[in-house]
């Protein structure tokens, strides 16, 4: 009689077991994240590079801003019950600053190893193949071909291509341009022989610019990621599992394709730092 009391008392240790392990589990995980954790109140301030396509572009006839990031920071501050101011700025620089100020409680920038230290960056999101233009008549056929003795390339100043180009590149000269409203003119006087910029710009470049051609291949493709304060630990916290979240549902590979942007891809690993090869 005291064997069969105890085979019965021992399923009720069990079943008292699993509700205190799952209690435990509860107790031990972190809380979701907040609006407060991302905004600094009830409306979210995410700034973009106006000059980037592949980040988002405003569209002519709508006035809507539609690309990837701009469904990012729609999608953010929806699941935050947060209202959504989305501003474009005229540079990495500006955008870098906004998020360093608390002026952006988000920016959408690439990432790049000489703006550490200024502000939080998330995981990479998308990735942006860089490439070059030249004239039809170039001998230069390939990205490799570009850093060669004579050869001078321009760049939009601060761009990130720009900022990889000044650094790896061993014989070309990289000239920085303003804008890319004078890539036209240099070409054409053979002030440079090459321009590098993100495959977007490239291809609406060359639609309008008669006798060049965009390279096959790439010098290397740019991260894009989301940008904090470096003083708000749990914002950064937050895009990253927002980030985590809408990679494995689908969700950021369909607002990349849906953005249209031509060399934007999904990286096959977001916490990997990509980038510039030196």
């Amino acid at each position: 009689m005291q064997a069969e009391n105890q085979d019965f008392c021992r399923p009720r240790k069990w079943k008292l077991a699993i509700p205190l392990l799952g209690l435990a589990s509860f107790l031990l995980s972190p809380p979701p994240a907040d609006g407060a954790d991302i905004a600094s109140g009830d409306t979210l301030r995410a700034v973009y590079l106006r000059t980037n396509p592949a980040q988002a572009i405003r569209d002519p006839a709508s006035g809507q801003v539609r690309g990837a990031s701009a469904s990012l920071a729609r999608e953010l501050a929806a699941r935050h019950k947060l209202s959504l101011e989305l501003k474009p700025l005229s540079g990495p620089p500006d955008v870098i600053e906004a998020g360093r100020s608390g002026a952006a409680d988000i920016g959408f920038v690439a990432y790049e190893a000489t703006r550490l230290g200024t502000v939080a960056f998330s995981q990479t999101y998308m990735l942006v193949r860089q490439s070059f233009l030249v004239p039809e008549r170039s001998p230069i056929k390939v990205a490799g071909d570009v850093d060669a003795a004579g050869v001078r390339v321009g760049g939009t100043r601060n761009d990130s291509i720009t900022l990889c180009m000044k650094r790896i590149f061993k014989y070309a000269v990289v000239a920085e341009l303003a804008s890319d409203g004078d890539v036209a003119a240099v070409l054409a006087d053979g002030t440079i022989d090459a321009f590098a910029a993100n495959r977007q710009r490239l291809t609406t470049l060359s639609n309008t610019l008669s006798d060049t051609r965009l390279l096959p291949d790439d010098l290397f493709s740019v991260p894009q990621a989301i940008i904090v304060p470096l003083e708000r630990p749990p914002a950064l916290e937050a895009v990253n599992a927002f980030l985590d979240d809408v990679r494995a549902s689908g969700f950021l590979q369909r607002v990349i394709e849906d953005g249209g942007a031509i060399g934007v891809v999904l990286p096959p690993d977001g916490r990997q730092r990509y980038g510039c090869p030196g």
